[in-house]
């Protein structure tokens, strides 16, 4: 399985620190030091999940190897929905007029890319597909409580498309060698970490020093079962994309991978938590410095304590 276009899309308003300072007394030095964020992305009160995602499927459709009409499965992933009916998938479906062709949605919180990945995976061994859309995206400040002074401040918003074939296409075949996801939902408090209940109060983390232990021990662990997997050491690993939820956790899975600095990638500094939506709009921010026989590992982590680690060999 191949991942042959990576698009991005971010909303143009950025929010800085100093919006918090003034909103809730949140300084830039306190966020920073717990978080690593200076500002993040706002999407504006005409833009929504949909919207955004296919803003980066139209960005995707021009550069693919194939003709468009040829996508047969989409794949979409949030857990901040625009519509639970009309769902991104099929917003996307909508947006680039492919006809009769499967289309699921999914949400596994902030994992949610690995394991749409794998679903692909999964219709392509099943020969029910051979080119397939993934896209992500996530539209947290429609949702979040800007008041929570424990977790208001984390959330940005964005999406990105991903193209992949089962059999080599174009130019760009970056290899999938190989994909793990697991859920540990009765693990600490999984159930209570991270909520989103439309009918409550929105987007919370009250638990949030039980996520980070959560996040910096599954993370690091799936991490070293795919590259023990496959073979691969640490040494061997070009580059590091975990989950972009806090600056503090992405070193620590350095630190416990013993990976250096310059292997880990974060764009959480600039766009904030961007949930499912963030690996894979690193991906697209950094392809052109990836070179072929590059080793790279995605690692993610989400409320319900969902993970998962993926190697890519461009």
């Amino acid at each position: 399985m191949y991942i042959n276009a990576i698009t991005s899309y971010l909303p143009e308003q950025v929010i800085t620190n100093a919006y918090f300072e003034e909103l809730n007394g949140l300084t830039d030095e306190w966020i920073i030091e717990r978080t690593g964020i200076r500002e993040r992305r706002k999407a504006s009160s005409s833009e929504n999940t949909h919207t955004m995602a296919i803003e980066a499927a139209h960005k995707i459709k021009d550069i693919l190897p194939y003709d468009i009409s040829e996508v047969d499965l989409i794949v979409a992933a949030t857990y901040t929905p625009h519509d639970n009916i009309f769902t991104l998938g099929h917003a996307i479906q909508h947006a680039l007029n492919i006809s009769e062709i499967p289309v699921v949605t999914i949400s596994a919180a902030c994992s949610s890319l690995l394991n749409a990945i794998e679903i692909v995976q999964g219709y392509f061994a099943l020969n029910k597909a051979t080119k397939a859309l993934v896209v992500v995206s996530e539209h947290n400040t429609a949702y979040n409580n800007e008041d929570d002074t424990k977790a208001g401040h984390l959330w940005g918003d964005g999406a990105a498309v991903l193209s992949l074939s089962k059999e080599e296409a174009g130019s760009q075949n970056w290899l999938i060698k190989d994909l793990i996801t697991g859920g540990a939902g009765n693990v600490g408090k999984a159930s209570e970490g991270v909520t989103l209940k439309p009918l409550h109060r929105g987007l919370i983390m009250p638990y949030g020093k039980d996520v980070f232990i959560n996040a910096c021990t599954y993370m690091p662990k799936v991490s070293k079962q795919v590259m023990e997997r496959n073979g691969v050491t640490v040494e061997d690993v070009a580059y590091v994309i975990p989950h972009q939820a806090n600056l503090r956790i992405t070193k620590n899975v350095a630190n416990t991978l013993g990976v250096p600095d310059e292997k880990m990638i974060s764009n959480i500094q600039y766009l904030g938590n961007t949930g499912c939506a963030g690996c894979a709009i690193a991906l697209d921010e950094n392809k052109t410095k990836f070179v072929a026989g590059d080793k790279i590992i995605v690692t993610v982590f989400g409320g319900g304590y969902s993970y998962g680690a993926m190697l890519v060999e461009v």
